[in-house]
């Protein structure tokens, strides 16, 4: 493929951007982390690569349908869309707009890897008390865990740091 665009700044990789997580919709695709690379060429293919948050993730299907659709929709007229599994996606890869945009919406976004592998407390989303107990270890989506606040009474979603 002759490339003409590549890359964040090509249209193609704009267009993929704006794609949402259909488990996460309040997160696009780019603010998790798990767009990796767009390459455009002159004759109107476009080549996506997207690597899913964990192995086996139920979404990483309907992303690729909707990458299709977004980028043959506007004009694109072969898209390729690759998963890459090396390397892994880490949470480190989420943008600080994806993390504000997962507490705004009452999911406590994963800390800064550190030392620490399994957070012994993680902050309320809605309160913002560090008084919080983890209820289950699997919570709405396999990618997050149920945790309820002690402070504020209130169950909610930490996405998982993986």
């Amino acid at each position: 493929m002759s490339a003409a665009a590549t890359g964040r700044g090509s249209r193609a990789w704009a267009l993929a951007a704006t794609v949402e997580d259909p488990e996460l919709p309040v997160v696009t695709i780019e603010d998790l982390g798990i767009l990796r690379d767009v390459t455009e060429d002159d004759q109107g293919r476009v080549h996506v690569q997207i690597t899913p948050t964990y192995s086996g993730c139920p979404a990483m299907e309907s992303i690729r349908e909707d990458l299709i659709e977004v980028l043959s929709r506007s004009g694109y007229r072969r898209v390729c869309v690759e998963l890459v599994l090396a390397p892994a996606w880490t949470t480190d890869w989420m943008t600080d707009e994806g993390r504000r945009k997962l507490a705004e919406h009452g999911i406590a976004p994963p800390a800064p890897r550190g030392p620490v592998l399994v957070p012994v407390s993680v902050r309320c989303p809605l309160c913002g008390s560090l008084e919080t107990r983890e209820s289950s270890r699997f919570g709405s989506t396999a990618c997050k865990s149920l945790w309820v606040c002690l402070s504020c009474g209130e169950p909610f979603d930490h996405f998982k740091t993986l």
